[in-house]
């Protein structure tokens, strides 16, 4: 594989890996602008008023046949997977929530093994499994309270964020990135509406804080993150795509020790550096497992008999 041909990988990894960059600030911007107990509201408000935006800038509608898929990615990306991190949030210590959120990577792992018949590699099922172990060292506090209802909640939202991942690579409509992704936040946005109004209390007076950081959810952690997510996931393996979500809980734990003066030390450092070596080293398989489906891809059919044969 040439240089040309890797450069833009490694660019499309990079660009992936700042939407969970800019998600791992949503913590912080909720917990010090945000008026408390209202997640849903912020949920719908951070996706609704970004993907209204990206609608009317893109200008461009879906074709009739693939409204079906689209309402299933709005509702598995960021309908119910916002409503149940927001239940698993409330019920559960943040650490057992990420913890759990971990798994993603091995359940589009499973789910690629098991629709398409790729085998994932065996490396990146380790580094995986390593990536949660670190994840665990990391966040999980001693004696954490293990809720019967939040463990179903985490379990279920990491199981549709990892069946959005990788059906949205299967299922993207011929349209541009901004309508892809302005449709499913929009109609995302409408699944999170009514939850908000009924179950949350009604917003305060906001003070200037508070618009800002709502202002910054939707613009930055909506419009912009989703669109490199989506863009992403377009150009990368689902595994790969899925493997970068960890990113968010490490930048969170980076901003909490940078911005509030949180501990990291430890066993808690070994577990940053265990869950940032699994990312690197998914990507590499995911890379190489690439690279060898396209070489089988583009084998001509006369070294694919000498190869038959071989066999």
């Amino acid at each position: 594989m040439s240089t040309r041909s890797q450069h833009p990988v490694g660019l499309d990894v990079l660009l992936t890996a700042l939407a969970p960059v800019i998600w791992g600030s949503t913590y912080i911007v909720t917990t010090e602008l945000l008026p408390p107990d209202r997640p849903f509201t912020a949920a719908a408000l951070r996706c609704l008023p970004a993907g209204i935006l990206l609608v009317l800038l893109s200008r461009q509608l879906l074709p009739g046949a693939q409204w079906g898929r689209l309402l299933v990615l709005a509702a598995l990306n960021i309908g119910f997977f916002q409503a149940l991190l927001f239940v698993a949030a409330y019920r559960l210590p943040g650490g057992l929530a990420a913890v759990v959120g971990a798994i993603q990577p091995l359940l589009v792992m499973g789910l690629a093994w098991s629709i398409d018949k790729r085998q994932p590699a065996w490396l990146a099922v380790v580094a995986s499994l390593v990536g949660v172990a670190g994840m665990a060292a990391l966040l999980l506090a001693p004696g954490a309270r293990w809720d019967p209802a939040g463990i179903a909640a985490a379990l279920v939202g990491a199981a549709c964020m990892a069946a959005g991942t990788f059906l949205a690579q299967r299922w993207r409509p011929a349209v541009p990135l901004l309508a892809f992704t302005g449709w499913q936040l929009l109609v995302g946005g409408l699944v999170l509406l009514p939850l908000a109004w009924i179950i949350d209390p009604p917003l305060p007076a906001l003070d200037a804080g508070a618009v800002l950081g709502y202002v910054y959810l939707s613009l930055f952690g909506a419009l912009l993150a989703y669109g490199l997510w989506f863009r992403g996931i377009a150009r990368l393996s689902p595994v790969a795509v899925s493997s970068l979500g960890l990113l968010s809980p490490l930048t969170a734990v980076v901003l909490g020790w940078a911005l509030l003066g949180q501990d990291m030390t430890g066993i808690a450092l070994l577990g940053f550096v265990a869950v940032l070596g699994s990312i690197l080293v998914v990507q590499w398989a995911s890379r190489q497992a690439a690279a060898a489906h396209s070489s089988e891809l583009h084998l001509s059919p006369r070294a694919a008999v000498q190869t038959h044969t071989l066999k």
